[in-house]
Order: C-alpha cells, then sequence, then structure tokens
C-alpha cells in the first residue's frame, strides 16, 4: 500500500488563494481534476522528480470550513538549499514561515507554515 493523497480543506470560491499558496508559493504544480469532480470546488496539486508523482495535495471545499489547526501534511526536500529557498518563497507570498521546530524532530531540518485559509504545512528536508 502507498499513499495517494492528502486532502485539505479550503472554503468555497477560494480556489485562486490555493493556487497562490500551494502552486505560486509552495511550488506544487496544479492539476486538472476528474471531469467528475469539477463541480465540487477545489483544485488539486502535485509535486513531481521527472515523470514520477512524488507528492499531491487536494483541496476541497468543506462548509463550514475549519483550518486544520494540528493535522497537516509533511513535505520532503531534498537538501537544506532547497528547503530555505522553499521558505523564502512562500515569504515573499507574504505567508509566515516559522522556523520554531527547526531542530526538533531528529534527522530532519523543518519549518511550519500556514496557507492563506489557516491549515497547517509542514516542510522538511534530512539532515545526515
Amino acid at each position: 500500500m502507498k499513499l495517494h493523497h492528502v486532502q485539505i480543506s479550503m472554503p468555497a470560491g477560494a480556489e485562486d488563494e490555493a493556487r497562490r499558496f500551494y502552486g505560486d508559493a509552495l511550488g506544487l504544480r496544479e492539476v486538472q481534476k476528474p471531469p467528475s469532480l469539477v463541480g465540487r470546488g477545489g483544485c488539486w496539486f502535485r509535486a513531481y522528480d521527472g515523470d514520477v508523482i512524488v507528492a499531491e495535495i487536494h483541496l476541497g471545499v468543506d462548509s463550514p470550513f475549519r483550518p486544520a489547526n494540528k493535522a497537516h501534511p509533511g513535505l520532503v526536500c531534498e537538501s537544506l538549499d532547497e528547503l530555505e529557498a522553499v521558505a523564502e518563497r512562500i515569504e515573499r507570498g507574504t505567508y509566515e514561515v516559522s522556523w520554531a521546530e527547526r531542530d526538533t524532530f531528529e534527522g530532519y531540518a523543518r519549518f511550519h507554515a500556514r496557507d492563506g485559509f489557516g491549515n497547517r504545512i509542514e516542510v522538511m528536508t534530512p539532515t545526515e
């Protein structure tokens, strides 16, 4: 068994904000939803390593919407340089990045950010 995707809630009609964070700031590529699911709203994003999908996040409309306070996806960068570049891109997008727990997960450096809806995202890289 392997993980196909993680679903994150978003408010109705906020797809442009989802694209701004997950596409522009986080650097994921938006992909088309299947025709049978388009009418539900939301949007889907992927990360690739060459032609291989390595992460997939589905943003789905939830009403009433409440951001995930603790639950979160954890995305892995290949290097500290990539991790820092992602953090800088997120900050340039005017989102807050927290390095408060940078060294609290053995074997990884990491930061947390919040998307435009308040959902938590963790981005990390191995330190060894």
